[in-house]
């Protein structure tokens, strides 16, 4: 009985790491493998370093993802991270650019409050 009392808590860190970590990554993998089998020409993809491209063709392990109009670059299909849906898609310059924009006039409101909460409170550093 004493042996089994000992053993238990080895176990029992034994089935917690199976449900907690190893079954989870499994089913991730097996996730990515049936996504990267079922990929067809006009996917649009985007890859494990972030490369947004439409696949063009698809052999056995390698898929042909043009990144721009006429340029098409070949790659391994575990190279593809996932499939991006249309609403997805990266920002343009424009908008993102626009969104920069707010952000800073935000970040300038806010240093503004701060100046004049300090000055407020009676220091006798000079503002500009």
């Amino acid at each position: 009985m004493g042996q089994l009392g000992s053993i238990l808590p080895l176990i029992l860190l034994v089935v917690v790491f199976y449900f907690l970590l190893i079954r989870p990554q499994r089913k991730r993998q097996q996730e990515a493998i049936q996504m990267q089998n079922s990929l067809t020409p006009g996917t649009r993809v985007m890859t494990t370093t972030g490369l947004f491209a439409t696949v063009v063709a698809v052999d056995n392990e390698d898929v042909v993802l043009e990144v721009a109009p006429g340029i098409e670059t070949r790659w391994v299909k575990a190279a593809i991270g996932r499939v991006v849906a249309p609403g997805d898609a990266p920002l343009s310059d424009d908008e993102s650019a626009a969104d920069q924009v707010e952000l800073d006039e935000e970040g300038k409101k806010e240093s503004e409050a701060t100046v004049e909460r300090d000055g407020d409170q009676g220091s006798s550093t000079k503002q500009s």
